[in-house]
């Protein structure tokens, strides 16, 4: 099985343990969405590296509800991406990868928010200051 496959299983499998965790209150549903942020960046090799990539809570909880796929290879492309960005001294960049759009904070390197192609019809994209199509 490749890596990409398990990933995309182990997602499913936090979603469905935590709709079986029955989430009633905002409090159940914030531990919840900490648990599964926290597996997602376990499985992506995240960390508080500042040299690494960051997914913003929104952005994590945009690929959640989208259920949009990164796999490793997308990750290098993002981060070769924002490494474009930032050498011409972008701060806010879009990158566009295939069917994702992603809006990140060069500084920090921290995916602000993501959309796939179904959630890019008709968006305006607002403060940034770049573009990076890979």
């Amino acid at each position: 099985m490749d890596m990409s496959n398990r990933f995309s299983q182990d997602i499913a499998r936090i979603q469905s343990e935590q709709i079986g965790q029955h989430i009633t209150g905002p409090s159940d549903r914030k531990i919840a969405e900490s648990a599964f942020r926290d597996e997602f960046k376990q499985k992506l090799g995240l960390t508080d590296d500042p040299d690494i990539l960051h997914f913003s809570n929104h952005a994590i909880s945009r690929l959640q509800k989208r259920n949009i796929d990164i796999t490793p290879a997308d990750l290098q492309r993002i981060n070769s991406a924002v490494e474009k960005a930032s050498s011409k001294g972008s701060r806010d960049s879009l990158v566009l990868i295939d069917d994702l759009a992603l809006v990140i904070s060069v500084a920090s390197k921290t995916v602000v928010t993501a959309m796939d192609k179904a959630s890019m019809k008709d968006q305006v994209v607002t403060n940034i200051d770049s573009a990076v199509i890979g």
